[in-house]
């Protein structure tokens, strides 16, 4: 489904995108693949940045929400707020077994070390978001991944080859002072935790910045900082 994606030159797209504001960059993604860019959302902290873009830019495009069943009450509470205000073009993504079952049958995935965490990241997150991408028929996929996250990301180039797919970032050049500037400028609500954390995921693996000594250390009890849907690896073969 994704061979038209193979034979684009990322390395040419990835330096037109390099002169551009986030804003052009997903107006151009989404007119150059039309029908074929889909974006994701954690509805984390700085969610609500990308989604007013997208809104603004390229209203169309399909949102996919990976729903792991284990966030915090107030981040749905949240995705239902800015849903609604935005208009967001909203496509909910589950594992195929609920949180329960998966509990039930596997025990909790997330304190069985780093075997246990890659297993609950495939479940939960990769294998929802693989099935996402096939049946939206998504060539381009768009993140807010930025530079200033974490040392993983600091090499990222604006658009990049993972497997099938090409990962894009349009707001990958922002600081943090980018980032409040845009929500005081355009009124964006914040997400309610978020004098508590300086990132947001599971509930059980989410840390509060007053309790890590960093950001990395803030999530998977500091054993890694990406969930997997940001990681270019084998298992995830046949999209990320």
């Amino acid at each position: 489904m994704n061979a038209i994606a193979k034979d684009i030159p990322v390395d040419e797209l990835a330096a037109a995108l390099h002169t551009q504001t986030a804003g052009e960059r997903i107006a151009h993604l989404a007119d150059q693949f039309p029908d074929g860019v889909v974006a994701s959302t954690s509805f984390g902290l700085q969610a609500a940045v990308m989604l007013h873009l997208i809104k603004e830019n390229a209203p169309q495009l399909p949102v996919v929400f990976i729903d792991t069943g284990y966030l915090f009450p107030e981040t749905y509470r949240y995705a239902e707020m800015l849903t609604e205000r935005l208009g967001i073009n909203l496509k909910v993504y589950q594992a195929r077994k609920s949180a329960a079952w998966q509990e039930a049958v596997y025990g909790k995935l997330w304190e069985q070390g780093p075997v246990g965490l890659e297993s609950y990241s495939l479940l939960n997150k990769v294998e929802p978001m693989n099935r996402a991408i096939q049946e939206l028929g998504a060539k381009v996929w768009l993140s807010g991944l930025r530079w200033s996250h974490s040392s993983t990301r600091k090499d990222r180039a604006f658009a990049e080859q993972q497997s099938r797919t090409i990962k894009a970032y349009p707001i990958l050049d922002w600081s943090d002072g980018d980032v409040d500037s845009y929500f005081a400028k355009h009124k964006l609500p914040t997400h309610p935790l978020a004098e508590d954390y300086v990132t947001m995921g599971d509930w059980h693996s989410t840390k509060k910045k007053s309790e890590a000594a960093s950001a990395e250390e803030t999530r998977f009890n500091g054993e890694k900082y990406e969930c997997g849907l940001h990681l270019d690896s084998g298992v995830q073969d046949y999209q990320i």
